[in-house]
């Protein structure tokens, strides 16, 4: 589900809810902000026929390169080559382990532990930084699905082998790496008023987000990709969507980035015969989870009259100080309530495939000829 950004009526003013974060990313620019104003919510995608089954099991490793079949055996995410580590690191607190990888915490006060952590290049070292965030995670599951053998999954323990992967990846092609999160964690140290009964709160699921648009500053990042997977009411609402912002100083290469995530991802999942449905590049006006009561004012008001996802928006005066200062995008690749789609996110063969897309994106999006102009993609800027 996407990012934190709207609220509705709950069925009692008491109700706390983990509010997720969720983009959607396509096809070439003209054509998608086009169709955008008449794709303005996300159930309006379902897909009207099933799809046919790939022949070749979803675990097929066969046609990957050997980096790939590497980090596999490692066991990215759940599965992990090791954990958070106690070795010391340099500064802002303890290292984190990553199978052979060791990465250093950015700020210890700030996030919790296993948080926003950088690693540096395996290979060579470009001189840049990029930022990937793995959705929800902690006491935020965020959307729940199911695979076609009936098991219940949840959305933060399928973003993040998706996280670890692409940042492996990428590593070995010289970037340097900050990720929103290493381990089922928040990405906030949560404080008083974050949580309530094991939930978070609206205060505490949007602290939550910020402190993602935090790290990435922090970390100096060129580029955020945001990760999630969308969930909607039917089993037939399938698709990959990304999301990306118009209303910020770099929309253009906000647009190129989300342009170029949605179709290497979606090239790498359906070279697998898979056949997942375009559902576009979008702008994050027309996404967003909608929680709360707005008229009870305060965060849950702040939050209904602010039109963006966190993850990718401007600054809001009181709601919203500390926006990213990067082009970024977030993607849905896909649908976990289609037991198709939700058996591929569940799986170690989809979540590479995804991340070989997200890597391939950005290797390209920080390359100078692919911002859509013709120089070199800037990172920072104004903060509006």
């Amino acid at each position: 589900m996407p990012p934190f950004r709207r609220v509705a009526s709950l069925a009692s003013p008491g109700d706390l809810v983990a509010l997720a974060f969720a983009p959607n990313v396509g096809p070439v620019a003209a054509d998608v902000v086009a169709d955008a104003s008449r794709n303005s919510t996300r159930e309006m995608r379902s897909r009207t026929t099933r799809r046919a089954r790939p022949t070749p099991s979803l675990r097929s490793h066969a046609h990957f390169p050997s980096v790939v079949v590497a980090i596999l055996v490692c066991g990215v995410a759940a599965l992990g080559c090791g954990g958070v580590g106690g070795e010391a690191g340099s500064s802002g607190g303890p290292a984190t382990s990553h199978g052979s990888a060791v990465g250093q915490p950015l700020d210890s006060s700030a996030f919790a532990p296993g948080a926003c952590v950088a690693f540096a290049p395996t290979t060579g070292d470009r001189h840049e930084t990029v930022f990937l965030d793995a959705g929800h995670g902690g006491i935020d599951p965020g959307g729940v699905g199911t695979t076609e053998s009936g098991k219940t999954i949840y959305e933060a323990d399928e973003t993040l082998p998706v996280e670890l992967d692409a940042m492996a990846l990428l590593r070995a092609e010289g970037f340097r790496v900050v990720v929103s999160r290493t381990r089922s964690t928040t990405v906030v140290r949560l404080r008083s008023g974050d949580e309530s009964g094991g939930i978070l709160t609206l205060q505490g699921s949007h602290d939550d987000v910020v402190a993602r648009d935090v790290c990435a500053n922090d970390a100096g990042a060129r580029a955020l990709v945001g990760i999630y997977f969308d969930a909607g009411p039917s089993a037939q609402n399938a698709g990959s969507l990304t999301a990306y912002d118009a209303a910020r100083p770099f929309s253009a290469a906000n647009l190129t980035l989300a342009t170029l995530v949605q179709r290497d991802v979606l090239d790498q999942m359906n070279a697998q015969g898979w056949g997942i449905p375009n559902d576009g590049v979008l702008p994050d006006t027309t996404l967003g989870s909608f929680v709360g009561d707005p008229s009870s004012g305060g965060i849950a008001g702040e939050a209904a009259a602010y039109d963006h996802l966190l993850l990718l928006g401007p600054a809001a005066s009181v709601y919203f100080a500390t926006p990213s200062r990067m082009p970024g995008a977030v993607i849905e690749p896909l649908y976990l309530t289609d037991p198709f789609e939700g058996s591929i996110a569940s799986t170690t063969h989809g979540q590479m495939v995804i991340a070989r897309g997200i890597a391939s994106a950005l290797e390209q999006f920080l390359t100078p000829t692919h911002d859509g102009t013709g120089q070199r993609a800037k990172s920072s800027g104004p903060t509006g």
